[in-house]
């Protein structure tokens, strides 16, 4: 499975992003996620979805926050609207090859990573 991300940039408070994920491998069951790390902070989960298309986010992100999958064109999207400057960061996007409880939570479980974008929002 290869993930690359893309669509990051400045934008200002307010504003929003939408950030894809191209997948390449997709297995029969999943679970994918985007994860973000602020500059000195640890890494956090925003939202996760699975095969099922069962999709949960971090409490921050909620009602802010949309991911969603493109079946046909196959990239993972994060949708990010009314952007706060504590949303910035480093966005990644994972994966992993088995469905379970599919949690933003769940960061070590992911087996695959893209290699980041930078997500800037300024004041």
């Amino acid at each position: 499975v290869q993930l690359v991300e893309s669509g990051g940039g400045e934008v200002q408070a307010g504003g929003s992003l939408k950030l894809p994920c191209a997948v390449s491998g997709y297995t029969r069951f999943w679970c994918m996620g985007w994860f973000r790390q602020a500059s000195g902070e640890e890494r956090e989960g925003v939202a996760t979805v699975d095969s099922d298309g069962m999709a949960r986010y971090e409490d921050s992100v909620k009602d802010r926050f949309t991911i969603s999958l493109d079946r046909a064109e196959n990239p993972l999207y994060l949708q990010m609207n009314s952007l706060k400057p504590e949303d910035g960061g480093i966005y990644y996007c994972a994966h992993r090859p088995w469905r379970g409880y599919c949690s933003p939570d769940q960061d070590q479980e992911f087996s695959y990573w893209g290699q980041g974008i930078q997500v800037t929002v300024s004041s």
